[in-house]
């Protein structure tokens, strides 16, 4: 009688948890692309692995294309589905396959693989003393792996049929199909393969080596934000770090850019706003949105903060040249000062193309992050005969440890 009781309670509260409006109206703030190598401006050359001094050369690498699956997880006639997907070999310092050399492999992140490779210190610095064999695989949808023959658009992320086959799972699958393919051409059926990446990357490096443990014998996981999603960090957690690293370096910098924000606002609400901002942050073209300049502005910041490292030290560039401005300068104008320190002027034209970062790479990165926050999570509960849908605001509301309670008792009662 108690058991039926309590069951009779738990499904109505379940029913009642299932079915809780949502009240969050909370806007998320965007997450900055995380790729380990930043923006061009920000680069070091001498880090370049095809510099005079550097143990490899372009003839190295040689790229090629593997007929890749489109859908590894459905059964629909579009699912069989293929295109070709980027991967560059390097066999210069491989011992072979009868040595049992191992194969370091790269897994691309969020951007193309034309320039990656050639900054990727831990497999170039590593492949002559293991006899290695290296592999980078450029992501799907970036570069020259995008799907139904298409080009980096950001139009086709509107299509909700194209859009479904972008998500992690499909590409650590991509990636699992790829290293098995390489295995077999070089007949090295037992090379151990580590996998390597950097940031979104990493975290790759390491769901595949937990999902495909029978392909990779080990992840090395760089600088992998593998706890980064609500619940566990807070959502804002990225640019507090920004906002410390602006902070510490010049209270007086940190105060400007603060106040830039409510100046640019105000002027971007009024009605000749937006031609005011256009001209006073030299932008290529008219801004059509007041988003476009903020999100520019924003990706300096972020890239600054993240990129932090000598020789540049970018976060003390800009404040140098925003603390640094000639008396009289405004609010604005030394918030431009501290954009043209770092990056300049974008090429001879002396004006940004502001629309550049809201592109097909912002666009796409945004899809990534916010994936799974706007799909339902589907869990199978076979001991449940029925098919549960939780949505993602829904499972915020509890600790994932209440959540796991919650779902743990829901097998109990209704296996009992």
């Amino acid at each position: 009688m108690l058991r039926s009781s309590l069951k009779f309670l738990f499904q109505w509260l379940f029913l009642m948890l299932l079915f809780f409006p949502i009240f969050s109206a909370t806007k998320l703030r965007k997450t900055p692309r995380l790729s380990p190598f930043g923006p061009k401006f920000l680069r070091d050359p001498s880090k370049n692995i095809f510099s005079s001094s550097s143990l490899h050369s372009m003839k190295d690498f040689e790229t090629k294309f593997y007929e890749q699956t489109l859908d590894h997880f459905n059964y629909q006639p579009q699912s069989y589905s293929t295109f070709k997907q980027k991967y560059v070999t390097n066999s210069r310092y491989w011992g072979g396959a009868n040595s049992s050399s191992p194969i370091l492999a790269y897994l691309g992140a969020e951007s193309s693989l034309g320039d990656d490779f050639s900054y990727i210190g831990p497999l170039s610095d590593n492949a002559p003393r293991f006899k290695a064999l290296l592999i980078y695989i450029e992501h799907r949808f970036y570069g020259e792996s995008i799907p139904f023959g298409l080009e980096e658009d950001a139009i086709l992320l509107k299509n909700e049929s194209i859009r479904g086959y972008f998500n992690s799972e499909q590409a650590l699958a991509d990636y699992a199909e790829i290293l098995r393919h390489v295995k077999e051409i070089f007949g090295a059926p037992k090379s151990p393969i580590i996998v390597v990446g950097g940031s979104y990357g990493g975290m790759l490096a390491a769901w595949f080596r937990l999902k495909y443990p029978h392909i990779a014998m080990g992840a090395l996981a760089i600088s992998a934000p593998i706890l980064y999603f609500e619940d566990l960090i807070p959502h804002d957690a990225y640019f507090s770090v920004v906002q410390k690293d602006f902070k510490e370096q010049s209270e007086s910098c940190f105060k400007t850019i603060e106040e830039s924000w409510d100046i640019i606002y105000k002027i971007g609400s009024k009605p000749n706003g937006l031609s005011l901002l256009s001209r006073k942050f030299k932008s290529c073209s008219k801004l059509k949105k007041i988003d476009d300049l903020s999100e520019f502005i924003v990706n300096i910041y972020s890239s600054a903060a993240q990129y932090n490292e000598p020789p540049r030290y970018p976060v003390k560039l800009m404040c140098d040249a925003i603390d640094g401005a000639p008396d009289g300068t405004d609010v604005l104008g030394r918030i431009l000062a501290g954009i043209q320190s770092l990056v300049g002027s974008d090429g001879n034209r002396g004006c940004y193309d502001l629309r550049g970062y809201s592109d097909y790479l912002t666009e796409s990165w945004d899809w990534q992050v916010s994936f799974v926050s706007f799909k339902l999570v589907q869990l199978k509960a076979k001991s449940l005969g029925m098919l549960l849908y939780f949505h993602p605001q829904l499972i915020s509301l509890l600790s994932m440890r209440h959540f796991i309670l919650v779902l743990s008792l829901a097998f109990i009662f209704w296996n009992n």
